[in-house]
């Protein structure tokens, strides 16, 4: 059995204890528009300053601060966009695993939380169960970040955002097809059809839906700044979209031996599928992708697709992030600074 099913979830009767400014960020729909935009404008600032050559911010406001990192589940862009973006603005970065973290042996997430806050200046977690993202938060009394969970990636909704705009402007207004799992990131670019204002149609097959309490709240925020549509037809939600975005067909967290590639084989994005699309549309993928499964060659390496400028942009949006994390009150200047 590995370490990672050996975590303990935290007793439910624990009292929480962070103070509610702490800037933590677990998903985009407790932030609202205004700062997510903010965030994103920083992002995009920052870039330009690192296309110049100016990498490294001149004046390296995170000097003597530190990022911890703790990784319960594999991570390449994740973990590189997090450890440089934190080291181009002057910080540094610890990297832990389950396997050098007492967290395996049977400490809780709580004590864990409150013995990392009194080390580092902010954490990022990427696990899969929100439940401890959620509990570390409570317990800790520096700034939470989640790097994913099986609920949501929010922090990969901000790098594709940034790299939609970049290539066709403001994405409010515009209508964005996802095809396969109702999975975590199917969750993340719902909070944000809300929260940026652009429709989003869903396929997926039935038993494969989104999360019903997701799709709840994104009703009871009301049609106003955004719609999500479930269909179960691809070339349906594809039909006039500006942007088509897909995901592998079976995440870290799902059972292998369920059949999820039976269920998903009609969903594949082919050039077939993108020609229903508006011409100019994009494709979008967080990758690792599956080539041959949940998207062909074809697309990956065809004009629609953005998936590198989607990864390089992780760099950008995270520097953005932290920039609001850790920046205080004047964060916002941190990207005119660069």
């Amino acid at each position: 059995m590995s370490s990672l099913l050996q975590i303990p979830l935290p007793e439910p009767d624990v009292v929480a204890g962070p103070a509610p400014a702490l800037r933590h960020f677990l998903d985009l729909r407790d932030r609202d528009a205004a700062l997510l935009r903010e965030i994103l404008d920083a992002a995009a600032a920052m870039k330009r300053a690192h296309r110049t050559g100016r990498r490294a911010h001149p004046r390296r406001p995170f000097d003597g601060l530190t990022l911890g990192l703790m990784l319960e589940k594999p991570s390449t862009r994740t973990r590189v966009s997090f450890e440089v973006a934190m080291r181009q603005l002057g910080g540094d970065v610890v990297v832990l695993s389950p396997r050098d973290m007492q967290l395996g042996r049977g400490e809780t997430i709580a004590d864990t939380g409150r013995v990392l806050s009194r080390f580092l200046d902010a954490l990022v977690l990427r696990t899969d169960r929100a439940a401890k993202l959620q509990a570390l938060a409570r317990h800790a009394t520096i700034p939470v970040i989640n790097g994913l969970t099986e609920v949501s990636h929010p922090v990969q909704l901000l790098a594709d955002i940034l790299t939609f705009e970049e290539h066709r402007g403001p994405i409010a207004g515009r209508v964005v097809a996802w095809c396969g799992d109702g999975n975590n990131m199917a969750t993340s670019w719902i909070e944000a059809a809300v929260r940026f204002g652009f429709t989003l149609r869903l396929a997926t097959p039935p038993a494969l839906r989104p999360r019903q309490d997701v799709l709840d709240w994104a009703a009871s925020e009301g049609t106003g700044t955004g719609r999500v549509e479930l269909v179960t037809d691809p070339r349906a939600a594809v039909r006039g979209a500006d942007c088509v975005v897909t995901d592998t067909w079976t995440s870290m967290s799902d059972d292998p031996a369920e059949n999820r590639r039976g269920r998903l084989e009609g969903y594949q994005v082919n050039a077939a599928l993108m020609g229903e699309a508006r011409p100019d549309a994009l494709f979008m993928h967080c990758l690792p992708a599956h080539r041959g499964e949940e998207v062909t060659d074809e697309v990956m390496e065809g004009p629609w697709s953005v998936v590198f400028d989607e990864a390089e942009n992780r760099l950008h949006a995270q520097k953005g992030l932290l920039a609001w994390t850790l920046g205080g009150a004047g964060w916002r200047d941190l990207a005119e600074a660069a």
